[in-house]
C-alpha cells in the first residue's frame, strides 16, 4: 500500500509542496469572522514555532502539553512539537486543576500551550510551578509567559525533520469512566498505520470536508480529523461553540463525520422538537414524499453532503441507526479504543448487519478469549502505558494482542457483536450476571429517553436510571404527562418481555438531573461515568426497588 510506511510529517511536507495555497483549516473568530489557513500557512507557522521550541534545548523526546478546545492552532502546535523532536501531551479542555496537575506532573511536561478554554483561571492553578505557558492566538483572559506571536517572530526552520517510525509521538491520557487516567503511548508508526489504512477504507480525497468538534485530545478526533486530513488532504472546519454548532455544521456541510451516539441522538431530538416523532415517521413512510422529507431534514442539519457518517465510542442503539437510514443517511458503526488509535472494526457501506458492529478493519487480527473477551492486534496497537509496565502487561498479551475489556462474539463472516463491558457486568442478589449495555440500548429507542444507565449489583432485579430529553421533560411538566407515562410503561413491558427473567427491570427511575460533562456525570467524550451515576443515587436504590413501581419520578 502506497502510504503504509509514510509518516505523518512526511505526508505534511508533501502536501505543503504539492498544493501550498489550497485551503486547509477554517477557523471561526469572535465577531463572526472566519480565518482560512492554507497548507503553506500551516507549515510556515508550525516551522516558526518549532524553531522557537528548539531554542529551549530540551532533551529529545521531552513532553510538551497542549490544552485547548478544538481550533486551527491546536493542530499547528501539535505539528510544531513533532518538528522540534518532542512529544505532545494533549489535555481535555475541561479538566479540574487537580486533574490537570496530575497529567502534567505524571508526564513531566516542560511547557504548556494554552488555547480556547471556558475557565482557564480554575485550571491554571493546576500548572505546576516552573512550567511555562504559551498562549495560542485564541486564548482566555489570564497571565501567560509567552504568546504565539512571539514564537512567530522566529524564522521558520529550513529542514524537514522526520522522526523515526518508532519514536514516541504522543501520550494520550484516557478520559476514564473509572479511576485515574492512564497515559497511552503512540509512536509515529502507530499513527501512520491507522491513518493510511483508514484513508484507503473511506476513499478520502482532497475534496472532502470535516467539522472538528469532539475534543481533539481524544483519539477518535485526533485520527479522524488531524491525521486523516494530513493523509487525505481534506479541509477542516472548526466549530466555534455548542451554541453555534448547527451554524458551523451548515457552513462546513461535511462529507465525512464521526460522532458519538449522544451527538447523533441530539440531532434526532432537535428534529423531534420541531416535528413530533409519530408525524415524521408517518411522512417518511410515504413513497415519494418520504425521500423528499428525509433529504429536507438532513439539509436542515447540514448533513446532506455526507459520504461517510460514523458513530462509535459507546454502544449505539439499533433504532437510532435505523432512523437515520430512513432519512437517507447510512450511519456506520465503528469500534476502537485509545489503545489502538481507535482503529479496529467498522461496518462497510451497504453491508451493515443489524446488531453487529462490522468486520475488522484492514490489517487487524481478532480473537475471542476463553472468557469471551475481544482481543485485537495490529500496527495501531499502543506502545504501552507511560511509566506503568504493570498495567501495560495486563493490557497486552505476550503475543501482542490488546485486551479490549469488551465481551463479544464473531459470526461466520467475522462480524463482531459486543455483549457488554467485562467490568460493567454485575451480579444480582440471586447470583445471576447481567450485562447492562444491551438493555440500555433497548430502552434508548424511546424518543423521550436521552440517557440511561442500568444498575443492579447485589439487588434482586436491575433498575434503569433514565434522563428524559428536553421534549420529554416539557411533557412531564404539562398536560402530556399521562400520555408520556403510558408510553414509558409500554416500553418497560416490551423490553422486559424480550429479556431473560433475571435481567428484567423492576422499574424506570426518571431523574430530574441531566447528566453532563460539567456536573461530572459524563466523560469529555460524552460517555456516562457509571461509577459517578451509581455513587450519586446508590442511597436510593433499595427504596426504589422496594416500591416495585413501573415508573418512579425522582423528587
Amino acid at each position: 500500500m502506497a502510504n503504509a510506511a509514510r509518516l505523518p510529517l512526511e505526508m505534511l511536507y508533501e502536501r505543503e509542496a504539492r498544493h501550498p495555497n489550497k485551503r486547509y483549516l477554517v477557523q471561526p473568530l469572535p465577531g463572526g469572522q472566519l480565518q482560512e489557513l492554507s497548507w503553506s500557512d500551516v507549515g510556515d507557522q508550525a516551522r516558526r514555532a518549532a524553531n522557537w521550541l528548539r531554542t529551549l534545548e530540551l532533551p529529545q523526546g521531552s513532553r510538551i502539553a497542549l490544552v485547548s478546545k478544538n481550533c486551527a492552532h491546536w493542530i499547528i502546535a501539535d505539528l510544531a512539537i513533532w518538528m522540534a523532536g518532542y512529544v505532545s501531551v494533549p489535555l481535555y479542555p475541561n479538566l479540574t486543576a487537580d486533574s490537570a496537575r496530575q497529567v502534567l506532573e505524571h508526564s513531566e511536561s516542560a511547557l504548556v500551550f494554552v488555547g480556547k478554554l471556558d475557565d482557564w483561571p480554575a485550571m491554571a492553578a493546576g500548572v505546576p510551578e516552573g512550567i511555562r505557558t504559551v498562549a495560542l492566538p485564541l486564548h482566555p483572559e489570564g497571565q501567560f509567559d509567552l504568546h504565539w506571536s512571539e514564537l512567530q517572530a522566529c524564522t521558520p526552520i529550513r529542514d524537514n525533520p522526520t522522526p523515526a517510525a518508532d519514536q514516541l509521538a504522543t501520550i494520550i491520557y484516557t478520559s476514564g469512566t473509572t479511576g485515574a487516567p492512564k497515559g497511552v503511548m503512540h509512536n509515529f508508526s502507530n499513527f501512520a498505520f491507522a491513518a493510511a489504512h483508514g484513508l484507503q477504507l473511506f476513499e478520502s480525497s482532497e475534496e472532502d470536508r470535516v467539522l472538528s468538534y469532539l475534543p481533539l485530545c481524544h483519539v477518535a478526533e485526533r485520527m479522524f480529523v488531524e491525521l486523516a486530513s494530513i493523509y487525505g488532504g481534506q479541509t477542516v472546519f472548526f466549530a466555534e461553540s455548542l451554541e453555534t454548532f448547527l451554524v458551523d455544521l451548515k457552513r462546513a456541510r461535511p462529507t465525512l463525520m464521526f460522532g458519538v451516539p449522544r451527538i447523533w441522538t441530539k440531532f434526532q431530538m432537535g428534529v423531534y422538537a420541531k416535528m413530533p416523532a409519530a408525524r415524521l415517521d408517518f411522512l417518511l413512510k410515504l413513497p415519494i414524499l418520504g425521500k423528499l422529507i428525509g433529504r429536507k431534514v438532513l439539509a436542515g442539519l447540514g448533513l446532506d453532503a455526507m459520504r461517510y457518517a460514523l458513530c462509535g465510542a459507546a454502544p449505539v442503539p439499533e433504532a437510532l441507526l435505523d432512523w437515520y437510514q430512513r432519512l437517507g443517511l447510512e450511519v456506520l458503526e465503528v469500534y476502537g479504543m485509545t489503545e489502538n488509535c481507535g482503529y479496529s472494526h467498522i461496518c462497510r457501506k451497504g453491508n451493515a448487519k443489524v446488531g453487529w458492529i462490522g468486520q475488522a478493519s484492514p490489517g487487524v487480527e481478532v480473537r475471542i478469549s476463553e472468557q469471551g473477551e475481544v482481543l485485537v492486534r495490529s500496527g495501531a496497537t499502543m506502545q504501552g502505558y507511560y511509566k506503568d509496565p504493570e498495567k501495560t502487561a495486563e493490557a497486552i498479551t505476550d503475543d501482542g494482542f490488546l485486551r479490549t475489556g469488551d465481551k463479544g462474539e464473531q459470526d461466520a463472516d467475522s462480524y463482531l457483536r459486543l455483549t457488554g463491558r467485562i467490568k460493567e457486568i454485575f451480579k444480582t442478589s440471586k447470583g445471576k450476571y447481567v450485562a447492562p449495555a444491551p438493555i440500555e440500548n433497548r430502552l434508548a429507542v424511546h424518543s423521550r429517553i436521552e440517557q440511561v444507565c442500568v444498575v443492579g449489583d447485589g439487588m434482586p432485579q436491575p433498575l434503569a436510571l433514565c434522563v428524559l430529553s428536553e421534549v420529554g421533560r416539557q411533557e412531564a411538566a404539562n398536560d402530556s404527562r399521562a400520555a408520556l407515562e403510558g408510553s414509558l410503561k409500554a416500553l418497560l413491558e416490551e423490553v422486559n418481555g424480550a429479556l431473560d427473567k433475571h435481567e428484567r427491570l423492576s422499574g424506570l427511575i426518571l431523574l430530574k438531573e441531566v447528566w453532563a460533562v460539567d456536573n461530572g456525570f459524563l466523560t469529555p467524550t460524552l460517555k456516562i461515568k457509571r461509577n459517578v451515576v451509581e455513587g450519586t443515587y446508590a442511597g436510593r436504590f433499595q427504596e426504589w426497588a422496594e416500591r416495585r413501581e413501573a415508573l418512579v419520578w425522582h423528587d
